[in-house]
């Protein structure tokens, strides 16, 4: 064997990356949760495709990964449907808070992986949201909002 054989073999870089870690909570997912993990495998599928076709072999390890992580997601997903009953907080209903200066905080409890907090989308693992699920909706008076606790 060539030196120059084994010389190619250690230029070669590997993308050994380890997987994404997987939250060991329930994958309750919201329909629209659920489409995003669809289209986040489809659009990672492609991006194995594209690194595959220009023999880029960090990109290639990087979305294979990705894969891997969202096809994980996927299998483990258990779609919640909206309940329409809203006396209660449960997962995918939206509460809006109202704070003691009067500011009011809203946001819609869903899946770990379509929770944005920017855009009023918080995890129903978050300690609030857990502290919310399944105490009763607030009851609005004239002077404030409270919650109760059911």
């Amino acid at each position: 064997m060539s030196s120059a054989f084994i010389r190619e073999q250690d230029d070669i870089v590997r993308e050994d990356l380890a997987d994404r870690p997987v939250s060991p909570h329930r994958n309750l997912v919201t329909v629209e949760g659920y489409a995003q993990i669809e289209a986040e495998l489809a659009r990672q599928h492609a991006e194995v495709e594209r690194a595959t076709a220009a023999d880029d072999l960090h990109a290639l390890a990087l979305a294979q990964r990705e894969v891997r992580y969202w096809s994980s997601r996927r299998a483990s997903a258990e779609v919640v449907h909206p309940i329409a009953d809203k006396s209660h907080v449960r997962f995918g209903h939206r509460v809006t808070l109202k704070l003691a200066n009067g500011e009011e905080l809203s946001f819609r409890l869903v899946g770990e992986d379509e929770a944005d907090p920017a855009k009023g989308l918080l995890p129903h693992v978050a300690p609030l949201a857990k502290e919310l699920l399944g105490k009763a909706s607030a009851i609005r008076s004239r002077r404030s909002t409270r919650t109760r606790r059911s």
